[in-house]
């Protein structure tokens, strides 16, 4: 798991790096999650993206005022508020594929398939037991 948060991290130098200034490497997830799924709820994004609630607020708060989302109230459920993106998210959407697509090959250079389809099989399997175990502690844990 060590290993694991280290590349986290370096992955999110990367972004930063390769973005620039306005949109931060923090964003990154937020940005394919909202145009994949335009209209979700925060709640749902906050579930997605194994978040807690206020820092996906945060997150969004900052988006929207960046420009890049808006963010509406359920006309269904006034509790829940759908978050859709801009024009300006739209546009910057290729330029976070493409960082993605980069670090994707940096990292799995000189990794034989086989290999790295077991990797994925296995990071793929430990992410459903966390979220499982999230799942099972929700009412000791806040999200």
């Amino acid at each position: 798991m060590k290993s694991l948060n280290i590349i986290s991290r370096c992955q999110s130098i990367f972004r930063s790096k390769k973005m620039g200034e306005e949109l931060l490497a923090c964003h990154h997830p937020f940005v394919l999650t909202v145009c994949r799924f335009p209209g979700r709820s925060q709640d749902e994004i906050a579930k997605d993206l194994c978040l807690n609630k206020s820092t996906v607020t945060r997150a969004l708060a900052q988006l929207e005022s960046l420009g890049y989302v808006t963010r509406n109230p359920n006309p269904s459920d006034k509790r829940q508020t759908l978050v859709f993106p801009t024009e300006k998210m739209l546009s910057v959407l290729p330029k976070v594929r493409e960082i993605t697509a980069e670090w994707n090959r940096l990292i799995f250079e000189g990794i034989p398939e086989e290999e790295l389809a077991v990797f994925r099989s296995v990071t793929e399997k430990i992410e459903s037991n966390a979220r499982k175990a999230i799942e099972e502690t929700e009412g000791t844990f806040r999200n």
